[in-house]
């Protein structure tokens, strides 16, 4: 037996035997699909496919994705962090709520339609 294949066998059987590891992809490939159901409602023009075949331009498109998707986690982070400071909020989320609580969500996004900015003021997103 090739030693890739030895590996990926060991790696099933550990991923079978232990629930912990299980667990543990699963939270990754959650993550993940989060962020893919993200990147699809930030660029949801021709279903989210790069609309280009030239390099520089999916690239361009790649890192405009990036940045979006980051402000998003941001202003997100922003968010929670003022909902979670909140004495109330204390003593009623426990460690697996806080680890399963993740920056990237996006049901208060509009992608379609008109968004206005008002760029000489900033977000109330703190009370201090």
């Amino acid at each position: 037996m090739e030693v890739g294949r030895a590996q990926k066998t060991i790696f099933v059987a550990r991923y079978l035997r232990l629930r912990d590891l299980q667990r543990e992809i699963a939270e990754g490939l959650n993550v993940m699909e989060s962020s893919n159901g993200a990147n699809s409602v930030i660029a949801y023009g021709k279903g989210g496919e790069i609309a280009s075949n030239r390099r520089d331009e999916q690239e361009m498109f790649v890192l405009c994705l990036r940045i979006l998707q980051s402000a998003l986690v941001f202003v997100n982070t922003l968010m929670l962090q003022d909902i979670l400071g909140e004495p109330e909020w204390a003593d009623l989320l426990t460690p697996p709520d806080r680890r399963g609580l993740t920056p990237l969500f996006w049901s208060h996004v509009r992608p379609y339609g008109e968004v206005k900015l008002n760029m000489t003021s900033r977000l109330p997103l703190s009370t201090s």
